[in-house]
């Protein structure tokens, strides 16, 4: 089993590609057969099917065979570590950005008591 951050980067560069992440995004609303997946796609059965590999190998569907049909399913749970990894640069920008805002306010208040600026300026020329 990769480590987790091998594990990263393999659901990274799967979630790196527009179609995956359209089959991604249709499997958000329930399983489906690899023909449904490949509907909207004007690329050929063998670049879907590497595709769904790509997706497979991250974690982040599972295919199953019903009878005749290939069935995919999306396992969700295997985005968490993706989550939780930008989750911390989440908590350090809003951080970055509580304190900008902090720093305009007091900025924007000093301006503000300080009165008019080049009012003196103006009346003097």
């Amino acid at each position: 089993m990769p480590s987790p951050a091998d594990q990263l980067s393999t659901i990274f560069a799967a979630l790196a590609d527009p179609p995956r992440r359209a089959i991604l995004e249709r499997l958000s609303k329930g399983e489906a057969p690899v023909g449904e997946l490949a509907r909207p796609f004007d690329i050929s059965a063998p670049a879907i099917s590497k595709h769904l590999r790509v997706l497979a190998d991250a974690g982040l569907i599972e295919r199953e065979i019903s009878a005749r049909w290939r069935i995919c399913h999306l396992r969700a749970n295997a985005l968490q570590d993706a989550h939780d990894w930008l989750a911390a640069y989440r908590r350090h920008w809003e951080g970055n950005l509580d304190r900008l805002v902090e720093f305009v306010e007091r900025t924007h208040a000093a301006d503000s008591a300080k009165g008019p600026r080049h009012a003196t300026k103006a009346k003097g020329k």
